[in-house]
């Protein structure tokens, strides 16, 4: 079975058993995963039991699709991602995008939690993407290109989509909440970055550091999904004043600023 194969059959398997048409799709990171409890009359599916989709193995991601209403909107949300360094290809990991676009996705909302680089963030705090820095050593796109998921060269100078970033920033306003917009850059992972790697991004011009998303985002541009990104800063990744750092932590920390994140991406979906 060929890769566009794959895909309808997965998507197939969801259409026959949903009763919803979801048109809003989320990607839900480390310890963020709790949104997807608040979805109202859900449907859930095990990532194990919809055909060809990689299965995650990192605490903190539930792993599985779940579909209702949130905000008063349909949405299908991935209650925990694959990553590249679990062992994954890139078009595998990114696979789960290529479903929701089949499934008639055309708007995404995708989270993580990341590291802070820029001195002016702090930990807690909430970034919306602008634009990213791949440092993951690969690419989903590469390969053959199947023109009926998307132009062989996509253009990604506008992978963030404005009016949506637009719209983020506006609620959280009327929220009373205070986010930051910044550069979004990951690494394959899955070690934390050294004093000298940091420096090394930092002087590149990133704001935030972590090890998901840009695939997605690649994939979700590629096949015309419109994208708002959404970084969890868990913890100040400064070089002079870095402290040793656990996956556990960055777990808890996102778990302290889950109410303000539920919140925030509830009201953007309600406004869609």
């Amino acid at each position: 079975m060929n890769y566009l194969d794959k895909i309808k059959d997965a998507a197939g398997v969801i259409k026959k058993a949903t009763k919803y048409q979801p048109k809003i799709g989320l990607i839900l990171g480390s310890g963020l995963g709790s949104l997807a409890d608040q979805i109202e009359d859900p449907e859930k599916y095990p990532y194990d039991t919809i055909p060809h989709f990689p299965t995650s193995t990192v605490a903190g991601h539930e792993g599985q699709l779940v579909i209702g209403k949130l905000g008063g909107k349909e949405v299908l949300a991935m209650q925990g991602r694959v990553h590249f360094y679990e062992g994954y290809t890139m078009q595998e990991i990114t696979f789960p995008v290529r479903v929701m676009k089949e499934l008639g996705i055309d708007t995404m909302i995708v989270t993580n939690a990341c590291g802070g680089l820029n001195p002016d963030f702090n930990a807690g705090a909430l970034m919306f993407i602008t634009d990213h820095i791949n440092l993951m050593g690969s690419n989903p796109l590469i390969g053959e290109n199947h023109n009926e998921l998307g132009p062989r060269f996509p253009d990604m100078s506008e992978a963030y989509n404005k009016e949506l970033i637009r719209l983020g920033k506006n609620t959280a306003e009327e929220l009373g909440m205070n986010t930051f917009e910044g550069i979004y850059s990951a690494i394959s992972g899955p070690y934390y970055l050294s004093k000298a790697e940091l420096t090394m991004v930092t002087r590149m011009g990133a704001d935030t550091i972590g090890m998901s998303t840009i695939p997605e985002v690649i994939v979700a541009s590629h096949t015309g999904i419109k994208v708002l990104g959404i970084s969890c800063i868990t913890d100040m990744a400064i070089p002079d004043q870095l402290e040793p750092l656990t996956h556990e932590h960055v777990v808890q920390i996102a778990n302290q600023i889950r109410p303000k994140f539920i919140n925030l991406v509830s009201k953007i979906v309600e406004r869609l």
